[in-house]
């Protein structure tokens, strides 16, 4: 089991403190969500933000780019230190080139779908991503409740896809919410404002862990 904090939810004023403290807590990747104020109204990190706290971590970064035009951003988020960028199926005109494009970089891709947006998508994708991230709540902020229908999508998602592939829930992750997840086929999650609420981040992580340790029955792939 993949657990991935969001740095949306760390305290802006010591991100590297947060890295770090973050890794030291038993983190398995950093999930950094790139809003442009565009695709979302939300504007949060740039490139330079990424690669000046790529040199204090070892943890796979994970990019979410929540933007409207991804494809000038991706090269940018490579250069900067991106193990994974993930980009949206709602706004990529030529969806498949795309994640083509980040996998010629010699990274791996991700597919995010919308709490709205159908798996139909995903059939003619799966050749050539590496995770498919579910949003259990609608793009922009923290804090949010997650969405009890996207269950039901990644119950759907792990009937048609490989058993090694990665589906990341991302948004409304808590420690009861993450057990249902599980029990329907999520191997990774993003949990932003439920770790970073929480003083002891290896208390909340291993309780996260803990939680679903049991329910799933897919290792996610590292």
């Amino acid at each position: 089991m993949f657990i991935c904090p969001s740095m949306l939810s760390a305290n802006p004023t010591k991100l590297g403190d947060e890295l770090v403290s973050l890794e030291k807590a038993g983190a398995d990747s950093i999930h950094w969500d790139i809003m442009d104020g565009t695709f979302v109204d939300a504007i949060t990190f740039g490139h330079h933000v990424v690669a000046a706290h790529r040199k204090l971590s070892h943890l796979r970064f994970d990019v979410h780019l929540m933007v409207e035009n991804p494809d000038k951003q991706i090269e940018n988020f490579f250069r900067a230190g991106a193990d994974v960028v993930i980009v949206h199926a709602e706004v990529c005109k030529h969806l498949h080139r795309t994640l083509g494009n980040i996998k010629s970089l010699g990274i791996k891709c991700g597919l995010a779908l919308n709490p709205a947006t159908t798996i139909e998508v995903v059939e003619y994708c799966a050749d050539i991503i590496d995770m498919v991230l579910v949003m259990g709540v609608n793009p922009g902020s923290s804090g949010q409740n997650f969405i009890k229908s996207q269950l039901k999508k990644i119950s759907a998602l792990r009937r048609v896809l490989p058993l090694s592939m990665e589906i990341n829930i991302d948004g409304g992750i808590t420690a009861e919410t993450i057990k249902a997840c599980a029990l329907h086929g999520a191997n990774s999650f993003v949990s932003g404002s439920h770790i970073f609420k929480n003083s002891n981040y290896s208390n909340v992580i291993r309780e996260l862990r803990y939680s679903c340790s049991n329910l799933a029955q897919i290792n996610c792939p590292k």
